[in-house]
């Protein structure tokens, strides 16, 4: 019954990431369309228009693009906290035995892609985004597999999952050491005790709204300080905590006892308006339902389709529209060098390290999943999409050049990366059948 219900919540979790692929695309075929049609300028003006909050003493205006990647992708980045947190807690990398080899897959995933791009690049100019090709999107990744259906086994989907979320953790942790300013530490310190004493606030009664508001002024604090604000979505995730303060049996048996009592308070007519006695009743089974959820898998439960259906669509909406003409002007070096690096990098690395794991007999393959299979998800790790746009956007934010070249590039490559994955998936599972 256990592993029903838990084979249940990765079902659940990969259709959605399935679903939010397909609208990554659709938002992202939106905005190539929409910033090259007659209506390219609304499309510059509109993300280009500045708000926020002005005084005489407190100013955070910004163009509404960097409220889309500083701001919203700050939640975007909470999620990947709580799931990388609930992942190395209870989930898929909570034990070696569990974690090694998606953990040695997506090693090399990161670092043949990282080589790939140094070595292919000549130009100190676009040094910097030797990060670009080492992130999946698993959105993306998880939609082209939805494609196959029952082609490819649940285990290959959870090892993608998995290999998706040490990826993550490795591009943030990139994010926070090579890709922030000047850091002012003053600044820096203030977040610190501001995480610490949410941490010990929550760990003793959780709330909600204290985190919104602790996650604010951490988010903030991280924006003065010049290390990227998302970063703190990832640590404010970290202070969430995960156990329940009430065992299920416990919650059944005093529930049961809740329910006894509003069964003895019907009325035989139609009642409209709840006595007193009925509503604290109702307060106490709230109560006991907030004690018995994990805070940390409510928040990742009630987020995930937030950012699935709307946080990274309009996201690709706001960042996928290049103008792609006769006229326009790109490094094709760049886009050449992270083509290369999405496809040929994440294909070899993922495969010589899964398979040197295995010959090492440091890992073993998940049931049911063959080394062909390992060969196809390697190339649709090489669909870079979202987080490849978003370290784009910080390697390259002084140059519209490099930045729309690196966007052309992450667009050719995860596009052939996951064709490419697809077709050898297909004709794995066409191959099994005969």
């Amino acid at each position: 019954m256990k592993k029903r219900l838990l084979l249940s919540s990765i079902q659940k979790f990969i259709k959605v990431e399935s679903l939010g692929g397909i609208l990554l695309f659709s938002a992202t075929l939106i905005a190539l369309l929409w910033a090259n049609s007659p209506w390219s300028e609304s499309y510059r003006e509109l993300w280009s228009y500045k708000m926020g909050f002005e005084s005489t003493e407190f100013s955070l205006v910004k163009p509404l693009i960097l409220w889309v990647n500083d701001g919203l992708m700050a939640v975007f980045f909470f999620l990947i906290g709580l799931e990388i947190k609930r992942e190395l807690l209870i989930g898929e990398l909570n034990s070696p035995k569990k974690a090694v080899f998606p953990f040695i897959a997506a090693l090399g995933g990161m670092s043949i892609p990282a080589l790939c791009y140094v070595l292919l690049n000549d130009s100190p100019d676009t040094a910097s985004g030797w990060a670009i090709p080492m992130a999946t999107d698993i959105a993306f990744s998880l939609a082209v597999l939805k494609l196959l259906g029952n082609r490819v086994p649940l285990n290959l989907k959870i090892f993608l999952t998995a290999f998706a979320i040490v990826d993550d953790l490795g591009a943030v942790m990139i994010i926070a050491l090579f890709y922030s300013g000047g850091v002012a530490w003053s600044y820096v310190l203030a977040a610190a005790v501001l995480l610490v004493i949410i941490y010990f606030i929550l760990r003793n009664k959780f709330n909600k709204y204290l985190l919104f508001i602790f996650s604010v002024a951490i988010w903030y604090l991280f924006l003065k300080a010049g290390i990227h604000p998302t970063i703190a979505g990832v640590l404010v995730a970290f202070t969430v905590p995960v156990n329940r303060k009430l065992r299920l049996s416990v919650f059944v048996d005093e529930a049961k006892g809740v329910i006894q009592q509003l069964s003895t308070q019907l009325k035989p007519n139609k009642q409209v308006l709840l006595s007193k006695d009925q509503i604290d009743l109702i307060d106490d089974l709230d109560e006991l339902t907030d004690a018995t959820q994990s805070p940390l898998q409510h928040l990742e439960h009630r987020l995930h389709d937030w950012v699935a259906y709307l946080v990274m669509p309009i996201f690709a909406l706001a960042n996928a529209g290049v103008v792609i003409n006769a006229d326009a002007n790109f490094d094709m070096g760049l886009i050449t060098s992270i083509v290369v690096a999405l496809i040929v990098g994440n294909s070899i690395g993922i495969t010589l390290f899964s398979w040197l794991g295995l010959k090492l007999k440091l890992t073993q393959l998940p049931e049911q999943v063959n080394m062909k299979q390992i060969i196809g998800v390697s190339f649709l790790a090489g669909v870079g999409f979202t987080m490849s746009i978003f370290i784009s956007n910080l390697a390259f934010n002084d140059s519209i050049l490099l930045l729309d070249s690196a966007k052309v590039g992450i667009l050719a490559g995860s596009f052939i990366s996951g064709f490419v994955g697809y077709m050898i998936l297909r004709w794995n599972s066409l191959s099994i059948k005969e």
